[in-house]
């Protein structure tokens, strides 16, 4: 764009993603259009803290006057203006901000919005994805922008009806540094230009903004809020706890699942109030959720959405932190090699550990809300974190056989404790889903026996195993592993055995089976073989050589890994009344053909059960050939 043209008027068309937005909300029935002023407010601030970061940091620029925002209500023009002195935009800022969106993950959360009905779309979320200023449109039919940034002193405007497309201009005469937005407010929006409403707003959902707003065009400030994180927590109320979240989180009127209020003197210090939101938006299919906790340096905000204060896996927690010990100038390359950080992230994390610990303690229930929602985030942590797993182990709750549903509500210290004693492992079997896992022969000899055994029914769940290896000294083990070790059976049982597994190994009809199931099968296993562990099933697959579970590989081939097939082991149990049978059929070498393609069926079933799929032309043609033979040996004829 040559020099020329930029003093021209010029007219630009939105970006595809901001004309589905402003579709969205021009037409939306959202029960409170608050949050636009909501937002407005909050992006001013913005720009407010970066002024004075400036102002702090850049000599030039130490005479930046007062900082604060200005809503001016003008109900005889119907018109809210909403005035800043922060750091202002350039005409490029101007373009590039209020015409796309550059925030990760706004066209997916766009999608979601899309997919809602009118009515039902939590379009108070728009403020964490980067697109709040648009929120004016649900009151405004007409937005103008005047704005001057503290690098020219030049200043520009642009307008927009919010149809698709925007102008840009240069503004005749001076400018003050900042912002001023006048909103053209709609018929039904014109409560939105009287003063009662003005702090109405302002009270429910930015009183904690840290700087000055004020009512035009008197100047009355309407925001006196403390900030919280530096109070004594017995002074601060759960009210404004609530309204300290709502401002960080942009969720409306949503009550955060907890919060956590640290103070900490020494060595080093610091001030915080972190969050937990009582939903994971991960978990309906929103984008990747951003870290939540700002960075403030002697209460002068240096960073939103530091990722250094918090391990990526409690992403989903909002709050902010404040230290007397960073300089102002800490820059986001150094924050990571910062000494004070480091201390700050490891006494946060202690805290937070705590926080869970103390409220699976106290508060089962709000705990086990935590886990529904963010309990893979904490699985994510145990994989991740070596420094930390002991502690993020003592927080992860699983499915359990001792539950008769899937409430992932069994810690590894619950599963210890109604351990037998001298049981030596922490047994655990992974599925597709819970009716999958319950099918599955292998848990044969645990039901016999009444021992536990942790169901992992989110895919997490063996990477979170394979992770920990160990728990309280206990190898954790999974019941399709060939290595088992079963703790010793109660004195008054004879055996493990089904009744008669003694007298059936004896005979040699047993040998002459699995002999023919091996030369059926080939090597399409390492080993046929009898089984200890089955009480009713005829046959099951258990994995060899410490490989990786059957529901591990399944796993990772979805995800397109290359995974190396692994030698299983077909264990067959003796006592089946199948089995039986087809060790009297042994009798006769005539039925060797017959016996073989059991064995095979009996393999290919066993695949099944673990919801693998062999060959489909292979097995339809062998059921069918069952079906075939039994039908020859029924009798057409009906005996009276």
């Amino acid at each position: 764009m040559t020099a020329e043209h930029t003093q021209e008027r010029q007219e630009f068309a939105f970006q595809a993603e901001i004309k589905q937005l402003l579709h969205l909300l021009s037409h939306s029935l959202y029960q409170s259009r608050d949050i636009a002023l909501r937002e407005l407010i909050s992006n001013a601030s913005d720009a407010l803290d970066k002024m004075r970061f400036v102002a702090l940091t850049d000599e030039s620029q130490r005479e930046a006057g007062p900082l604060e925002i200005v809503i001016e209500p003008r109900a005889a023009e119907n018109q809210l203006v909403i005035r800043d002195s922060g750091v202002g935009m350039t005409r490029d800022e101007l373009v590039t901000n209020l015409g796309t969106i550059a925030h990760s993950g706004s066209g997916e959360f766009l999608k979601n919005l899309s997919s809602e009905s009118k009515d039902k779309a939590d379009l108070s979320l728009i403020g964490q994805f980067g697109v709040g200023f648009y929120s004016a449109f649900m009151i405004a039919d007409k937005v103008e922008v005047r704005t001057r940034s503290y690098r020219e002193e030049k200043g520009w405007e642009w307008e927009s009806e919010g149809t698709g497309r925007f102008t840009v201009e240069p503004v005749e005469g001076p400018l003050p540094r900042g912002a001023e937005i006048v909103l053209h407010l709609k018929d039904d929006a014109k409560d939105f230009a009287t003063p009662e409403r003005i702090k109405e707003i302002v009270k429910r959902y930015s009183s904690f903004v840290p700087h000055p707003i004020k009512l035009g065009p008197g100047d009355e400030v309407i925001n006196d809020q403390k900030p919280i994180w530096v109070e004594p927590k017995r002074q601060v109320t759960d009210e404004q706890y609530q309204r300290f979240y709502q401002h960080l989180s942009h969720h409306g009127d949503e009550k955060p699942l907890w919060h956590l209020h640290v103070s900490v003197d020494s060595p080093i210090q610091f001030h915080a109030v972190l969050f937990c939101p009582p939903t994971n938006l991960e978990r309906f299919g929103f984008p990747r959720l951003e870290h939540g906790v700002s960075l403030c340096a002697k209460r002068v905000l240096v960073q939103n959405d530091c990722r250094e204060l918090l391990p990526d896996y409690l992403r989903f927690l909002f709050g902010l932190v404040d230290s007397e010990d960073l300089p102002l100038n800490v820059s986001r390359e150094t924050l990571q090699d910062n000494s004070v950080i480091r201390r700050i992230r490891a006494s946060l994390l202690k805290s937070v550990f705590d926080r869970l610990d103390q409220l699976a303690k106290d508060q089962p229930e709000v705990f086990q809300t935590f886990v529904d929602q963010f309990g893979v985030l904490i699985k994510e942590g145990a994989i991740v974190d070596p420094i930390n797993r002991e502690r993020l182990s003592k927080l992860i709750r699983f499915a359990s056989s001792h539950n008769t549903d899937a409430t992932l509500n069994v810690s590894l210290d619950d599963y210890l404790a109604r351990a037998p004693e001298g049981q030596k492992r922490i047994y655990f079997l992974g599925g597709p889903d819970l009716a999958a896992i319950k099918k599955n022969p292998n848990l044969e000899i645990f039901r016999k026996r009444n021992l536990e055994v942790l169901y992992l029914i989110e895919p997490i769940d063996e990477f979170v195993m394979n992770a920990l290896g160990t728990h309280a000294g206990k190898l954790l083990t999974s019941i399709d592993s060939d290595d088992l070790e079963l703790p010793e059976a109660a004195a008054d049982a004879e055996s493990d055995k089904p009744k008669e597994a003694d007298e059936k190994k004896a005979e040699a009809g047993f040998a002459r089976v699995l002999e023919l199931f091996r030369q059926a099968i080939g090597d399409r296993v390492r080993e046929v073989r009898e089984s200890h562990r089955l009480t009713d099933s005829p046959c099951c697959l258990v994995n060899s050589d410490g490989g990786f579970t059957m529901q591990m590989q399944r796993i990772l081939k979805m995800a397109n890994k290359d995974v190396p097939e692994m030698s299983r082991i077909l264990e067959v149990n003796p006592a089946s009344p199948l089995i039986r049978r087809l060790c009297n059929l042994t009798a006769n070498t005539d039925h060797d053909a017959f016996i073989k393609q059991c064995g095979l069926q009996l393999w290919s079933n066993a695949l099944i059960l673990e919801g693998v799929t062999p060959d489909a032309e292979e097995l339809v043609g062998r059921i069918q050939g069952f079906m075939d033979e039994a039908a020859d040996k029924r009798s057409p004829l009906i005996l009276s």
